[in-house]
């Protein structure tokens, strides 16, 4: 086998890295060099990273010390086919030990070297964290339903939604998808929102899903920089009716299945579905809910007619018969009384899918 001559210390090798053997290329030149120390800035209250002059949403703390010396590492320059390992162990909560290890090719020569460093762990508030403790914010979003009040049900649906935005804008890097401040009472939820933004989505996404309207009332707050600064007050309203309530308009008495986009139901004097836009019920009034039926019973039914008794005065009443009807005479089903007349409704509540 053929050996050269380092230059430097006069040894043979079977081949020079950047004109130098093996020992002599580590010690003047590193296959990868890391500061002895490194330094993390960390929200104490969120776990948010100080990167690169910016808050990220980075709340694993390996994943930020891995980060930090991957940012600090210095590879040399003629090194290919990089492989890189990195082994945190954290000694205190302020303080990890590093273990990194690089393999790789120098003008054909393949090369190892590991190195240690420590990150030091720095604990302050984020930029976020720091607005909703001061109670920041630039819109107010108020939750409410039309003329009722808004039930606990579609609340918890509401904040789901709320909920769901904030987390995916602040995933995609919205500092300011936050709430600062919320107050929950019997007629509905307002929340002081960090994002005018955030807000407008969530409107947006609640009407999509839940139906109704909202608006925004920009208000004058300050000036900055010679420009005015506005709050914006955002209201928005559930739809008037929910599923399960019968509401009545024209000559129709409807179950109400859905109300979003579409109002969708049972038409209880033919018993056929109902579909519809809201605005097209705009006149619609609440006649009650399911619970409100009584019982009463059934005289005699025929092709396309129904007798019941009137549940007020029990005098017999003919109704038209509802598609499906399957009760017979002497049967108890429940009813109740609209401007339209008696209607029955079937002993199963409609689908709310």
């Amino acid at each position: 086998m053929n050996y050269t001559i380092c230059p430097k210390c006069g040894k043979d090798t079977k081949r020079l890295i950047d004109s130098l053997c093996q020992e002599c290329f580590f010690e003047s030149s590193d296959l990868v060099k890391v500061p002895q120390v490194l330094h993390a800035q960390v929200c104490s209250n969120c776990g948010a990273h100080f990167n690169r002059g910016r808050w990220t949403n980075d709340y694993d703390i390996d994943e930020i010390v891995i980060r930090t010396v991957e940012d600090e590492l210095l590879i040399h320059e003629k090194a290919e086919d990089i492989e890189l390992y990195i082994e945190p162990r954290q000694m205190t909560p302020h303080l990890y030990r590093v273990r990194v290890e690089v393999d790789a090719t120098i003008i054909g020569e393949r090369l190892h070297q590991q190195v240690e460093t420590e990150v030091r762990i720095g604990r302050m508030a984020c930029d976020m964290c720091s607005r909703i403790s001061g109670g920041y914010f630039e819109s107010i979003l108020q939750i409410r339903a039309t003329n009722r009040r808004l039930n606990d049900e579609e609340k918890k649906e509401c904040m789901a939604i709320v909920n769901s935005i904030l987390k995916r804008m602040r995933k995609k890097g919205d500092r300011m998808a936050f709430i600062s401040n919320s107050i929950d009472d019997r007629e509905g939820i307002d929340l002081y929102m960090g994002s005018a933004n955030a807000s407008r989505d969530i409107c947006k996404e609640v009407v999509s899903e839940l139906g109704g309207t909202f608006s925004e009332s920009p208000n004058l707050f300050t000036r900055k920089d010679g420009k005015d600064v506005y709050r914006i007050t955002f209201a928005l309203r559930l739809p008037e009716f929910m599923p399960g309530d019968i509401i009545e308009f024209g000559e129709n008495v409807i179950e109400v299945r859905k109300f979003g986009k579409n109002v969708t139901g049972t038409n209880l004097i033919s018993g056929s579905k109902y579909l519809s836009k809201p605005d097209e019920i705009q006149d619609a009034k609440l006649v009650g809910r399911r619970e409100d039926a009584v019982r009463t019973v059934v005289v005699a039914t025929e092709d396309d007619e129904l007798m019941v008794l009137d549940p007020e005065n029990y005098e017999t009443v003919t109704i038209k018969k509802p598609l499906l009807f399957s009760a017979e005479a002497g049967d108890e089903v429940p009813a109740i009384k609209t401007s339209n007349g008696i209607v029955v409704l079937t002993e199963d509540s409609p689908d709310t899918d």
